[in-house]
């Protein structure tokens, strides 16, 4: 029959561990009381509670952990299992110290060590060992290495002795070479501190030997903890560290004249030592250097454990959980009530104890650990959002949780807060989860069933929240909780609906709008990752259905213009009801649906001043092309513009081109010209397509083709230039006749002339250059066209093509009077006669004209040295004023007597050479040499006697057999004549 538990009513702000079971000393024993505690898992996982007694016993106890209690608020708690006891002497049972690794417990009572099996299967057997011993402890080493030495000494500790400086064997011990289990202890006996080894060689044959004795400090020591090489005691006088390998002690710190006596705690999990004046704990390493803040308690306490990320402490009937991190009180529990004496506890000393002890004077309690989950849906329930993210990040960072589950406590906690109509905080935990789908928000913006219903994960989480519904939903069944809980206050009934929304009742648009407004933010964000094509296109869709819900134009424009998944079914009968056509064309535009985004373009040109917004950017852009249009007509045809400029669907081009250029010119040209487009237009179908009104662009779309495209269509470079001769024609028509306006008018006319053109050069200017660049057009044609016309210029360039010298040498000189180009022209012809020609046309011009005495001289004086004089002097008038002419004329004789001595020179110096080249091959051809019998080949060195050979202009001498192997170019030095010539000097010539 289970027990009945006294109060459990917590003062808490989280449920970390819960009642599990109990004992009461009262029933085995009436005559004593619980004076130790110790609990431990062996290595079979079975956990045992030792309690150690007032008389000298020592009981184990078995909780029945797969057993799930539910007395967080009843009343009964099941028992903890009586296993075993042993009587071990009639004095108390001052510290019990279980040897896990070993099965065996070690006992502290009346001043001797006692050891017993772990099951309590044998008597306990006291060690032999001087009385007197106060404080015993177990070297602790970081990551669980071994402590044992055994004897049998394997290098680590052999590595730890060489650190002790040596042992001393005492009570008999003798050095055995084979090895057995023991353990390392620190033993203060009197005013000594003794290093000994636990060294269990059977079931009933167990000893201490001595490795090192070290002088304790002052005072009487009370408690003690040994972490790696540093032992920590302390005393009445304070706390100190010793060095285990040097022996030296060094003060901590010391504690005030009244206190309560010292008390260490070994916190394993961070391993620190946790130091206790009164009601302060203070951490520190192993150095006794403080780490960390202290830990400030509500009351001065009895004992102190340590489970998972708390200290754990009891005092007056009550036991406290204090996060070692930032020192707040997380949970309390009565356990036994006030006045009930001291308090001891015990606790796990391993990172995933589960389980602490409190014991009384006759009751011993055993509470066990909530498992996480449990304690973040607890904080949950009471809507402690932040301490339960809090637990889970502290969890993670502690490496006891994933972050997987991180993600999902965020993807709870958004959802709670959503459906608390904070829909802010709710998206934000939104993004903080990783693992959370987009298509979990569907629900909430469109109603079951629709195109993404089979999307949505249904995944209740922990059931902690409604399912999902639309927001008008959500929001005014959020706002009919506010409202009950508002009576539930009224009538004394408290409720855990938010303060803030209960204090200032929220009005309902202003949550919706928050609501889509958030909801929005969190798809957006959603769109920068990596999802599947369906649930991209439910993103996408359902952020423009609030975007059009907030009348975010802006926003949906954006959207519609880039990169999207929208699915156009789903939202074109919308946009069209609500008027939204500018972004139903950006969407369709964005799925290739060319034609339905170009005719909505060409709807809203035409009904520009009521369905169209004016942008300056664009605005901008076409008044600087020199276009002054009304804006939204403009932005139309920009829109449209660039729709096309990517198409290569020609019939759809010249469809709609009219009605752009209509618009502006510039933007038609952009569309005819793009090189965006894969296939280009036939320019057979644009040519034709062109409205004739409209001149500039055909002329700008051929210069495209001609410059741009390198065509080589003669058809095309005729009709570009006929069309630019034409345009030149009239312009220069039009100009004659500003000529005659007034001086303000004609600049009005030249200034709209120039801002309605697409072109930055005037277009004689395009023509000349045209008409000089390319050879592919007819010139005949063209000449034909303006013939009758003043465009001297071009005809001068258009007779240049057919060869007509004469012609252009009249135009150049007579009607354009430009006396540089005709010398030019004379140039490049090449011949004297031309020069002659020239001269001619300037003394004799005809046609009434007086001669042109001015730039005849300028002829003369230019290019007279290569002119015939008797010619010149036959084509001079006899009414020429002779002070022009005379120093000309006399230039040119003094011109031709120079070059004719000159040429005397040259041809003198030629024959000069020449001699000069006779004698020295005379010379080379008249030299003898002389062979003898000791004569040598100077490749070979073989005799030459009578044979044949040659001898090189570098004077070397070979036989015949090497000469034809040498060649005659290079001579046995490596010289080669025709490469490196030998030059020897001569009478004209020397080096």
């Amino acid at each position: 029959m289970a027990a009945k538990f006294e109060p459990t009513t917590a003062t808490t702000t989280r449920i970390v561990i819960e009642p599990h079971s109990q004992f009461d000393l009262s029933t085995h024993s009436r005559t004593t009381t619980v004076r130790s505690l110790a609990i431990t898992t062996l290595s079979n996982n079975r956990t045992i509670l030792y309690v150690g007694t007032h008389s000298g016993t020592l009981f184990s106890l078995s909780p029945n952990l797969n057993h799930t209690n539910s007395s967080q608020n009843g009343t009964v708690l099941q028992k903890l299992s009586f296993l075993r006891s042993v009587s071990v002497t009639n004095s108390p049972v001052d510290a019990i110290l279980v040897l896990p690794d070993l099965e065996k417990v070690l006992i502290l009572s009346d001043g001797s060590l006692f050891l017993v099996d772990s099951d309590l299967s044998n008597r306990a057997v006291r060690l032999g060992f001087s009385k007197g011993i106060s404080v015993v402890t177990r070297r602790r080493m970081r990551n669980n290495e071994s402590e044992g030495l055994g004897l049998g000494l394997d290098s680590s500790n052999h590595k730890f002795l060489h650190k002790l400086g040596g042992f001393i064997v005492k009570d008999g011990g003798e050095s055995h070479s084979e090895g057995f289990g023991g353990c390392v202890l620190a033993i203060v006996t009197g005013k000594r501190l003794v290093i000994v080894e636990l060294v269990v060689k059977d079931v009933n044959n167990a000893s201490l030997v001595v490795l090192k004795e070290i002088q304790c400090v002052d005072g009487v020591v009370s408690t003690m903890v040994w972490i790696d090489d540093s032992i920590v005691v302390g005393t009445a006088n304070g706390y100190s560290l010793i060095s285990c390998v040097s022996g030296q002690s060094s003060v901590i710190f010391s504690l005030p004249d009244v206190s309560r006596p010292p008390r260490l705690k070994l916190l394993y999990r961070d391993w620190r030592v946790l130091l206790l004046v009164d009601n302060v704990g203070i951490i520190v390493d192993e150095q006794g250097q403080p780490v960390g803040g202290s830990l400030v308690f509500r009351h001065g306490l009895d004992s102190v454990g340590e489970l998972s990320f708390y200290v754990v402490v009891v005092s007056d009937g009550k036991i406290e959980l204090y996060n070692k991190k930032h020192g707040g009180c997380v949970q309390v529990l009565p356990f036994g009530g006030e006045g009930i004496g001291p308090c001891v506890v015990a606790s796990e000393e391993d990172r995933g104890g589960k389980l602490v002890a409190v014991a009384t004077a006759t009751k011993v309690v055993c509470y066990q650990k909530l498992p996480s989950v449990e304690q973040i849906k607890d904080l949950l329930r009471k809507k402690n959002y932040k301490g339960a993210i809090s637990l889970v990040e502290e969890l993670e960072y502690e490496g006891e949780m994933s972050k997987d589950l991180l993600s999902f406590v965020h993807a709870q906690v958004g959802f709670l807060l959503l459906f608390d109509l904070h829909f802010e905080e709710a998206v934000d935990h939104f993004l903080l989860s990783e693992t959370m789908q987009p298509s979990e928000i569907f629900p909430f913006i469109m109603r079951d069933p629709n195109r993404w219903s089979l999307l949505v994960p249904r995944n209740r989480y922990w059931g902690l929240h409604p399912p999902p519904a639309p927001l008008e939903d959500v929001v005014d069944d959020g706002l009919m909780t506010i409202q009950r809980a508002s009576f539930l206050r009224k009538a004394g009934v408290e409720t855990i609906v938010d303060n803030d929304h209960f204090l200032n009742p929220p009005n309902r648009s202003d949550l919706l709008e928050s609501a889509i407004k958030n909801i929005s933010r969190y798809l957006e964000a959603c769109r920068e990752k990596q999802l599947m094509q369906s649930v991209s296109e439910g993103v996408d869709t359902l952020l423009m259905y609030l975007y059009r819900a907030l009348n975010r134009v802006e926003d949906m424009e954006r959207l519609a213009s880039s990169t999207n998944w929208c699915v156009v079914e789903e939202l074109e009968h919308m946009l069209e009801e609500s008027g939204h056509l500018r972004t139903l064309a950006f969407l369709y535009a964005s799925k290739g649906m060319s034609s339905k985004a170009v005719a909505i373009w060409r709807i809203l040109a035409r009904n520009y001043s009521s369905s169209l917004r004016k942008d300056p950017a664009l605005e901008t852009i076409i008044q600087d092309s020199g276009e002054n249009l009304i804006s939204g007509k403009a932005i139309a045809a920009a829109e449209a513009s660039k729709i096309l400029e990517e198409s290569s669907d020609q019939d759809l081009i010249l469809q709609h081109l009219g009605w752009i250029a209509d618009i502006s010119q510039l933007l038609a040209v952009e569309v005819l010209t793009s090189d965006k487009r894969e296939i280009q237009l036939s320019p057979d179908e644009v040519i034709t397509s062109i409205d004739p009104q409209k001149v500039e662009i055909l002329q700008r779309y051929l210069q495209w083709l001609i410059e741009d495209q390198d065509c080589f269509d003669t058809q095309l470079h005729t009709l570009y230039s006929l069309s630019l001769a034409k345009s030149a024609i009239e312009a220069f028509e039009f100009e004659n006749i500003s000529e005659n306006l007034a001086s303000g008018n004609t600049e009005r006319t030249n200034l709209a002339t120039l801002r309605n053109s697409i072109f930055q050069t005037p277009v004689r200017e395009r023509l000349q250059i045209f008409l000089q660049s390319s050879d592919l057009y007819d010139p005949e044609e063209v000449l034909d066209l303006i013939e009758g016309s003043e465009l001297w210029l071009e005809k001068a360039i258009l007779y240049r093509r057919l060869g007509q010298e004469t012609l252009v040498l009249q135009i150049l000189a007579l009607k354009l009077e430009d006396s540089e180009a005709a010398e030019q022209y004379c140039a490049e012809i090449g011949r004297a006669d031309a020069y002659m020609q020239l001269l001619d046309m300037y003394l004799d011009p005809q046609d009434g004209k007086d001669p042109m005495f001015t730039a005849a001289v300028r002829l003369l004086h230019n290019h007279g040295e290569s002119l015939d004089p008797l010619q010149v002097l036959e084509k001079l008038s006899p009414d020429m004023p002779l002070q022009l002419a005379s120093e000309t004329l006399l230039r040119m004789f003094r011109a031709r007597v120079h070059h004719h001595r000159q040429g005397q020179i040259v041809h003198n110096l030629s024959r000069a050479v020449d001699i000069d080249a006779r004698l020295s091959r005379l010379d080379e051809r008249s030299r003898n040499v002389q062979i003898n019998d000791e004569s040598l080949c100077d490749s070979c060195n073989a005799r030459l006697g009578t044979k044949l050979f040659a001898m090189y202009p570098d004077d070397t001498v070979v036989c015949y057999k090497c000469y034809r192997r040498q060649g005659e170019s290079v001579s046995v030095s490596g010289r080669n004549f025709k490469e490196d010539i030998l030059i020897k000097p001569g009478w004209l010539v020397s080096r």
